[in-house]
């Protein structure tokens, strides 16, 4: 579930790395999830970003900064409210919108080592990718 929550943290918030203090900004804290997951439009549009098909808002462009990294960290920087409001999400996009996520993986987690360090998380929430 991590994997998937560490996606959304990092592309719906879109945090960005503060090398300071290795957290990531608060600045998105506030955004409504709920907003997010029932808007496929805008849900749609920051996966279009992620997969370069289609040009990134600021937000996407932050995200894009700092996916991999928050991937492979599984969200070493994200503060508690990041970790929620992306596991609602995450929970969200395996459950109803799978093909999405699975457009996703190829270029996020090509040979799957993200999925796999995450695996057990995943399992915890019920979830088998």
């Amino acid at each position: 579930m991590k994997f998937v929550l560490v996606f959304v943290v990092l592309g719906v918030i879109a945090v960005t790395a503060r090398p300071e203090d290795e957290k990531y900004t608060t600045k998105y804290d506030n955004i409504n999830i709920d907003e997010i997951i029932n808007n496929d439009r805008l849900l749609r549009n920051y996966v279009d970003c992620l997969l370069g098909t289609k040009s990134c808002n600021k937000d996407g462009e932050e995200l894009k900064k700092v996916l991999k990294d928050g991937l492979r960290t599984k969200c070493a920087k994200c503060n508690d409210t990041q970790k929620e409001a992306a596991k609602k999400l995450a929970i969200h996009l395996i459950k109803n919108k799978k093909p999405w996520f699975d457009e996703l993986t190829p270029v996020y987690d090509p040979d799957h080592t993200i999925v796999e360090l995450y695996r057990e998380d995943l399992k915890a929430e019920g979830i088998e990718l």
